[in-house]
C-alpha cells in the first residue's frame, strides 16, 4: 500500500444526487429473478459442486492413488471419473436449464438480435469445447495427469493458441448464449455463477497441473 494520500479522484461522487438515477431497468430485471427458489438453489448447488468435487477426488488419487489401486489402472480409474464428471456435468446443464424455465423471461432480451447472438456465442463455446477435447483426448481432458497419465508435451494449437482454458470458457459461452436465446436473466445470473466457479478452479488446478509436470521434468534430469 502506498504510504501517501493522493488526489481525491472520487470525491465529485459525494456531490451526485443518486435520488435521480433510473433504478426502473434494475428493478425491473430484480423482479424476474427469485433466488429463493428451489430450482434456482438447486443449479447454484450443482454449479458449485462440480469442480470441487472433481477437484477434491483428483487430488486424492494423485496423493493415494486410490481409484487406481480400486480399478487396478490408472486408465480405468480415469475413464470411470470422467464418465461420472460428464454425468454431473449433464445434471448441471439440466438444472440450469430447469431453472430458466421457472422463472420469467425478460421483455429486453426477447428480440431477434438479442437470440441470434446467443446462438453465435453456443456455437463459438462448442467450437471451444469439442476442440479442446478432440486436443487433449479423453484423459487429458478429464484429470488424466493426476493418475499420472502425462502427456508428453503442452498442447499449443487452435483452441489453446487463441486462450488458456478454452474448454472451460467455451463451456461458459454456452450457457450464457443459452439464456440470451431464452430471454432469461436468472440463466445470465447462472451463466455468472459458472463463470465464477470455473475462476476458482482455474486458480487451483493450473499451479497443481505445472508442479505434476516440474516434478516429472526433474525425475528426467536426474535419470
Amino acid at each position: 500500500m502506498s504510504g501517501s494520500a493522493g488526489p481525491d479522484c472520487c470525491a465529485g461522487l459525494g456531490s451526485l444526487d443518486y435520488s435521480q438515477v433510473d433504478m426502473s431497468a434494475l428493478s425491473e430485471l430484480v423482479k424476474h429473478i427469485d433466488v429463493m427458489q428451489p430450482r434456482f438453489c438447486v443449479a447454484v448447488i450443482a454449479i458449485i459442486f462440480n469442480p470441487f468435487f472433481w477437484n477434491v477426488v483428483a487430488r486424492w488419487e494423485h496423493r493415494t492413488r486410490g481409484l487406481t489401486r480400486l480399478f487396478g489402472s490408472p486408465y480405468v480409474a480415469c475413464y470411470c471419473l470422467g464418465t461420472l464428471i460428464l454425468l454431473l456435468n449433464v445434471y448441471r446443464s439440466h438444472s440450469i436449464t430447469v431453472a430458466m424455465k421457472g422463472q420469467p423471461r425478460l421483455e429486453l432480451m426477447d428480440s431477434v438480435q438479442v437470440y441470434y447472438a446467443g446462438a453465435a456465442l453456443l456455437a463459438m463455446g462448442s467450437l471451444f469445447v469439442i476442440s479442446s477435447f478432440l486436443a487433449l483426448g479423453f484423459t487429458g481432458t478429464f484429470l488424466g495427469d493426476y493418475f499420472g497419465i502425462l502427456m508428453e508435451q503442452k498442447v499449443t494449437g487452435f483452441p489453446f493458441n487463441v486462450m488458456e482454458n478454452p474448454m472451460y470458457w467455451g463451456s461458459t459461452a454456452n450457457y450464457l448464449g443459452l439464456a440470451l436465446m431464452n430471454a432469461s436473466p436468472v440463466g445470465v445470473l447462472l451463466t455468472a455463477v459458472v463463470a465464477l466457479s470455473y475462476r476458482v478452479a482455474i486458480s487451483y488446478e493450473g499451479p497443481f497441473t505445472e508442479e505434476i509436470y516440474r516434478q516429472r521434468s526433474q525425475r528426467c534430469k536426474h535419470k
